[in-house]
């Protein structure tokens, strides 16, 4: 194992590398949180790839090909289709606006008054979105070099934590066009070949599992749907992915490049699938499906590539830790904290150093994604909670305000303390991972909104007018005044 452990290592010092060079480019609030919104299609098509494609993407992805057959790509599929959707309807537009978080894009659609509640709710999924992530680090340290949970899960997170806080946004986009790099390489073309391979090719696949596990819809039509509740709504409105859409040179960089990025995950999807189905051949009764990924990688690949794909598990859970580190950040900073301290009387006027703040506050929200991760065991809950608060609370206000005129700050609100509560209550009563808590929760936040809107005053003339030229792209100073795209130059490459 001397030439894997070579080859992590190096990966890793890269990282820590990179995070260093990115510290030096990070001298504004603008390039610190969203890498000056100067990437250009390559580079922002392979970070979008990495941030929405994790360890639950990678290992996940795989258990279910171990436990389903090729219908166990529909999750990461659903991935995908959310990412397309993104791109293709709503990225152009959000690109447009020159925000830093949804929260602000609400209080820009409502005229204000909708920021603390939804970033608070933001804040939640970001911050268990992290956690998850991080608890993956567990599982891949383990299998490297025998290490225990804890301090599998205080080595991998220091390290992300450490790339975070120097660069931000620089630093996380330079580490994730590696990752996306290491995972394609690694998966797609190391990984998927030899596991079919090993298991005898198609034919024998199909002669040695049954014939469900080459059905389509074999994982149930009902679990399809929830994965599209979930997941593909879930990609439109999650603050990881749009601080990620904040990042493009161009609305035309966040349409076009986004969409690259989402067929990129269909094929992903499909690679994930058809390895867990030939792990299945060659491992039929492993005690776990999560277990396959590693398995096959252990025992099947020859030495140094074995290596280059540990570290593409490594990479994919880090795009997706380190991006969803500094969304949890960004929003407790600017959605909460910021409006809390102005709400008190705060020193909110004076000039401060707001890369700073937004530093000390990916290393806080760091210390305490590691420290929940040590005390929590069940990845899936935490996941479910998360994507349910997201979806239940905040996703009828988002696309209402994107595509209603008539919606209401006070239809925004009641949609999400309803929608959040429900699915909260619904959770409670029938389990965190029922089906049923984003059903319900979903229709009521939708009712709440439809209803409340129609029974306050539209929202003014005024807001409203401004909220479609910022969406046109016109009138929209960016946040700092160092970094305009009339002073920016525009980098030569992607």
């Amino acid at each position: 194992m001397a030439v894997d452990y070579t080859v992590i290592v190096l990966y890793l010092a890269g990282m820590l590398a990179m995070g260093w060079w990115g510290m030096r480019r990070a001298k504004s609030k603008s390039e610190f949180l969203v890498a000056g919104r100067r990437l250009g299609p390559w580079m922002y098509s392979g970070t979008m790839a990495a941030i929405v494609l994790g360890g639950a993407s990678t290992i996940g992805g795989v258990g279910l090909g171990y436990k389903y057959g090729l219908s166990g790509a529909w999750m990461v599929f659903t991935i995908g289709l959310g990412l397309l959707a993104l791109s293709i309807f709503f990225s152009a537009r959000i690109a447009r606006l020159k925000v830093y978080t949804v929260s602000e894009m609400l209080d820009l659609r409502y005229g204000g008054k909708a920021g603390v509640i939804s970033g608070v709710v933001m804040w939640a999924y970001t911050l268990m979105l992290a956690v998850t992530s991080t608890i993956a680090y567990a599982t891949i340290f383990d299998v490297l070099f025998d290490l225990p949970r804890t301090v599998a899960i205080v080595l991998g997170g220091a390290i992300v934590v450490a790339y975070s806080t120097l660069g931000g946004m620089w630093s996380i986009t330079l580490t994730d066009m590696v990752q996306f790099v290491v995972k394609t390489i690694g998966v797609l073309i190391l990984l998927l070949p030899i596991a079919v391979i090993k298991a005898g090719g198609f034919a024998e696949m199909k002669a040695q599992l049954p014939t469900e596990y080459f059905a389509p819809l074999g994982i149930g039509g009902e679990t399809i749907f929830t994965y599209v509740l979930i997941y593909t709504f879930g990609m439109l409105i999650g603050q990881d992915i749009w601080q990620r859409v904040f990042t493009a040179r161009t609305d035309k960089v966040a349409k076009w490049g986004g969409t690259v990025a989402g067929v990129y995950c269909l094929a992903y999807a499909l690679a994930g699938a058809v390895i867990g189905t030939a792990a299945k051949v060659l491992y039929p009764n492993l005690p776990s499906a999560d277990d396959a990924f590693a398995t096959i990688v252990k025992d099947e690949l020859p030495m140094g590539v074995r290596g280059l794909v540990l570290a593409a598990a490594l990479a994919a859970v880090m795009s997706t830790s380190s991006g969803a580190l500094i969304a949890c950040a960004t929003v407790a900073n600017n959605d909460i904290w910021s409006r809390l301290r102005g709400l008190s009387g705060g020193s909110g006027g004076e000039e401060h150093d707001e890369v700073k703040g937004n530093r000390l506050f990916i290393l806080l929200m760091g210390i305490a994604t590691i420290a929940i991760a040590i005390a929590l065991n069940d990845v899936v809950q935490a996941l479910t909670v998360a994507y349910n608060l997201l979806v239940g609370g905040l996703l009828v206000p988002i696309l209402g305000g994107l595509l209603w005129r008539r919606g209401t700050v006070q239809g925004a609100l009641a949609a999400v303390v309803v929608g959040g509560g429900s699915v909260i209550g619904l959770m409670w009563a029938y389990g965190i991972l029922a089906n049923e808590p984003v059903y319900y929760g979903l229709l009521a936040s939708l009712a709440a909104y439809v209803i409340v809107s129609l029974a306050t005053r539209p929202t003014d003339a005024t807001v409203l007018a401004t909220w479609r030229a910022r969406l046109a792209g016109q009138d929209t100073p960016e946040a700092d005044p160092t970094t305009t795209p009339e002073t920016v130059p525009a980098p030569a490459t992607g």
